[in-house]
């Protein structure tokens, strides 16, 4: 069955190859002609040979030959015999070819693509994921979903493939998503649309429904939160909208699971045209404007070069409604210079009779469409609604209250970070000691040993410790985002973002970014200036992620025993005043532009579920533990090999003598003779490391680290963590605790960091850290180089350059901050 997933067209056939047809898609007349030349499921078309020009391609199917341009036999859906061979071979019972091709292509048939579309906050993804049984991302906001998701489902003999669409308002040319939507049904053609609307707010919901109407395209709307409708008691006869609609109606509560049955079973009666509900309609759309749309549709039905590429009457709003996006990909086609500027003509007409826009006419005339609709089938509840005197917004979002609540909820976020999630912490902490010391007591000494103990577990052992913290982050963030007071936080945050030179939207994904800077980078698709967009982008990485929390933790522990939630927020604060000051630099070096209005849905509270919030933080945590099994273990192994190798070190001194000399030595007490021993054997082990692979690694990036009050093995620490920020806490983990076989005490790595000293240089016998030396590395970590998957995504979202700029930027300010912090801060204190 996967080879149904796999989309193959007429226009793949190279000459000589038969194809089975599966499915003709199009519409009107093309497909009705089509179907008539013997174009129909089941057929088996051979391509022949092409025209010098390549184009047309001369067909043979049903024993004669046709002609058929490249865009038409794109139309056309089909299997190779090869694969349909292939379908039926589970099942061959001594068939003939014939019958196997027919009963492959049923099943081919039997496959339904379906994509889910709606407005932001509709419940779309959450009705993904229950049909599908999937987990994708959902929140009580906007915006969540960024990029299409597919999965798949049987039921009954028919296999339905869902796509989960990007949330959307409208599919005309405002943000990306709205054309990124446009684009996957016109292009892509899916069999059905879920137009999923939410049932408390259906007069603006059904707005992106009337432009379905005009694409003319096969449409079941799915009634979604149907249970707040009826809590108001108010009275919707959806099956008589449907019918005045032409689109079946079905009521759904996705988070229950509620009617997805049957709405799966109506896209199996709409796919094979056995529902009465389903025909299509013209949204009316006035006289005056229904006249330039006959006008239009009259001339492109003229050529049937424009007509296989767009249905006539969603052409004509598009040219009428100045869609520059689509002008720009009809101009592209034959004989639509002409239709092109008969539109202008009409909409210079259109605005003189309306004395307004016409994408504003077309809307108006829309949304009175809708409103008629309405009228006629739902009815409001008569009982009168007991306005309550407060809300709980009078309290979140007050003028006064609003921003020190949230900077509560902020600190309390940090606090319980570290109060709730020490106890966890510690019980892990202990389970990796006895590990090690276990592994340790019944390996024989040698190079494995080594590996297992200092490699491995003491890189990936210094990392899972601080999965509880990660866990609590996530889990508090959710029920922002869940319960709706993550957009109340950008409403708290707009005039401050307004005053940076950003729009209010933007916190959104400044806001998730806390916990990973790769979804908040894809979630700027929702801001509908460019410029916004990048902006946002550029300063998304000072939101500390996720992956840099274990390195403050660990420093926060070690070296700041008071007042740690505070410590930790004051970094975050300084990761947002960064942002801001960066921001304002930005906006008047390169983003210079007028202000974009502040347009956003403000969704209802709702109370969160356990289920959705426990499957959140279990995705992060999959992630997170993935990454230890894969990239950290890699990377953990790498350091281990290159600070353990290689073994024929030159010494400065012979430690084995001096080590000999204290174990004869008689006459000094045993605990003396056992503190000599460690330290000798300390001692040997410290330059053996500086003279390893890594410690020359370390050590040639060392006058450039210096300044910042770093040794070389923060350093090296730096450098991995490149890749991931999980790394640089891996690579302290194998670094600082390299003596673990020499000191027989269950000290913990942050212990390590306390008692770490120079071996060598000016500063030999100082501690290495100290509160100063950590918080500097505390800045350094959450602002240079992001880690290679942001990097990657900016690329992807905006291009290479501003990619590289990140890079630059981000590090050579790390570099300034941290000195800043560390040659002031030595003044000082």
């Amino acid at each position: 069955m996967d080879q149904a997933l796999q989309k193959k067209y007429l226009s793949d056939l190279q000459n000589g190859e038969s194809g089975v047809i599966t499915k003709v898609l199009g519409h009107g007349s093309f497909r009705k002609r089509i179907n008539e030349m013997g174009f129909v499921a089941g057929t088996t078309v051979t391509p022949i040979k092409k025209a010098p020009l390549q184009d047309p391609v001369e067909y043979e199917l049903m024993g004669y030959r046709v002609l058929l341009r490249g865009t038409e036999a794109h139309q056309v859906e089909i299997v190779s015999e090869e694969e349909a061979k292939l379908m039926a071979a589970s099942v061959f019972e001594g068939t003939l070819v014939s019958d196997i091709l027919k009963r492959s292509v049923k099943e081919k048939t039997h496959t339904i693509n379906v994509a889910l579309v709606g407005n932001p906050n509709c419940g779309k993804t959450t009705l993904f994921n229950y049909a599908t049984g999937k987990r994708e991302r959902v929140g009580n906001y906007s915006g969540v979903t960024v990029d299409l998701k597919t999965a798949r489902l049987v039921k009954d003999d028919y296999t339905i493939n869902i796509t989960d669409l990007p949330g959307t308002y409208s599919i005309s040319e405002y943000t990306p998503e709205e054309l990124y939507v446009r684009q996957h049904i016109t292009d892509d053609k899916p069999d059905v649309v879920i137009n999923v609307v939410d049932a408390s707010n259906l007069e603006r919901n059904l707005y992106l429904t009337t432009q379905l109407i005009d694409m003319n395209i096969k449409v079941i709307i799915a009634l979604n939160m149907f249970d707040e409708l009826e809590k108001k008691g108010d009275n919707f006869d959806y099956v008589q909208l449907g019918k005045m609609i032409g689109i079946p109606i079905i009521p759904t509560i996705a988070s229950k699971g509620r009617g997805l049955d049957e709405l799966l079973w109506k896209v199996i009666d709409v796919y094979e045209d056995k529902d009465p509900i389903l025909r299509h309609i013209h949204v009316n759309y006035g006289s005056i404007i229904n006249e330039s749309v006959n006008k239009l549709k009259t001339e492109i039905k003229k050529h049937q070069e424009l007509v296989d590429n767009y249905y006539p009457r969603f052409a004509c709003i598009k040219l009428l409604e100045g869609d520059k996006t689509f002008i720009k990909h009809f101009s592209t086609l034959p004989f639509s210079s002409d239709i092109i500027e008969m539109s202008k003509v009409e909409i210079i007409r259109l605005q003189k009779e309306f004395n307004e826009r016409t994408e504003t006419i077309i809307a108006n005339a829309k949304y009175g469409f809708i409103k008629g609709a309405l009228k006629e089938t739902y009815k409001e509840s008569t009982v009168k609604k007991e306005k309550r005197k407060w809300g709980i917004d009078d309290f979140l979002t007050n003028r006064w209250m609003g921003f020190p609540l949230f900077m509560i909820f902020m600190w309390a976020m940090f606090q319980a970070t570290f109060s709730v999630g020490s106890y966890p912490q510690h019980w892990i902490d202990l389970g990796v000691q006895l590990i090690a010391h276990t592994i340790e007591n019944i390996m024989p000494v040698g190079s494995l040993r080594d590996l297992m103990v200092n490699g491995i577990i003491g890189g990936i052992g210094g990392v899972i410790v601080f999965l509880p913290n990660i866990l609590i982050l996530f889990f508090c963030i959710s029920l922002m985002e869940d319960t709706g007071y993550m957009a109340r936080a950008a409403f708290i945050m707009d005039r401050l973002m307004h005053k940076i030179g950003l729009h209010g939207k933007s916190f959104i994904p400044l806001l998730m970014g806390f916990g990973c800077n790769v979804p908040a980078i894809m979630s700027t698709r929702t801001l509908e200036n460019k410029k916004d967009r990048l902006l946002t982008m550029l300063i998304i990485p000072f939101m500390s992620c996720s992956a840099r929390l274990p390195v403050y933790i660990l420093l926060i522990s070690a070296f700041f025993p008071y007042h740690q939630g505070l410590v930790l927020l004051s970094v975050y604060l300084i990761g947002v005043v960064l942002a801001i000051v960066m921001a304002l630099l930005f906006k008047n070096i390169f983003f210079a532009k007028k202000d974009v209005p502040f347009v956003m849905e403000l969704p209802p509270y709702r109370i969160p579920t356990l289920r959705n919030t426990s499957i959140h933080m279990w995705d992060k945590s999959v992630q997170y533990i993935t990454k230890m099994g894969t990239t950290i273990l890699l990377a953990s192994i790498l350091i281990w090999a290159l600070g353990y190798f290689p073994r024929n070190v030159k010494f400065s001194k012979n430690y084995d003598s001096a080590i000999t000399a204290i174990q004869s030595n008689n006459t000094i007490p045993d605990s003396v003779k056992i503190k000599g021993l460690k330290t000798i054997e300390a001692e040997k082990e410290a330059e053996r490391l500086e003279k390893s692979y890594i410690g020359k690694m370390g050590q040639s990036i060392e006058p450039v680290i210096q300044p910042l009050g770093f040794d070389w093995k923060i350093g090296v620490s730096i450098l991995t963590g490149l890749a991931s920020k999980e790394i640089v806490l891996g690579t302290m983990g194998v670094l600082y605790q390299t003596d673990f076989s020499v000191d027989k005490s269950s000290a913990n790595l942050h212990t390590k960091l306390q008692q770490q000293c120079y071996t060598s240089g000016t500063k030999i016998g100082k501690k290495v850290f100290s509160p100063l030396v950590a918080f500097s590395l505390m800045v350094f970590v959450l602002v240079y180089f992001p880690c290679v998957a942001v990097i990657a995504a900016i690329k992807r979202e905006s291009d290479w350059k501003w990619a590289v700029f990140t890079m630059v930027y981000t590090t050579g300010l790390a570099w300034l901050l941290a000195f800043g912090v560390y040659q002031i801060g030595s003044l000082i204190f």
